[in-house]
């Protein structure tokens, strides 16, 4: 499984932007669709998380900010971000649980995207 992500850049306080990240190969069954962040000199985290049923969750610094979606037919995960500051200010990687495999013999896995810079001005 590859993963390609877009859709970083440079942004004022207050201001917003979108995530693309799309998923492509063959014989995989996505679980769930994630974004970390990881800010220079501290560990990744996860921002916000997505199951292929739905359910999202948070990190408590971006609820009521970011929004995470996907389109399950293009295998694509967003994250709207609103409302940026320049806390914010991070590179974030694009993350997926899938499925691999053959039906009779799949194995959970773990793929990482190559990161997007995104950095909010004050």
């Amino acid at each position: 499984v590859q993963l390609q992500a877009s859709g970083g850049g440079l942004v004022q306080d207050g201001g917003s932007l979108r995530l693309s990240c799309a998923a492509s190969g063959s014989r995989f069954s996505i679980i769930a669709m994630a974004w970390y962040r990881q800010a220079p000199g501290k560990q990744r985290e996860l921002v916000a998380r997505i199951t292929s049923g739905g359910t999202t969750d948070y990190a408590d610094s971006v609820k009521g900010r970011f929004t995470i979606s996907r389109d399950n037919a293009k295998n694509t995960v967003y994250l709207q971000m609103s409302s940026l500051k320049p806390e914010d200010t991070a590179v974030y990687y694009c993350n997926v649980d899938a499925m691999v495999g053959p039906v009779w013999e799949q194995t959970l896995r773990d793929y990482w995207g190559q990161g997007t810079q995104v950095t909010v001005s004050s």
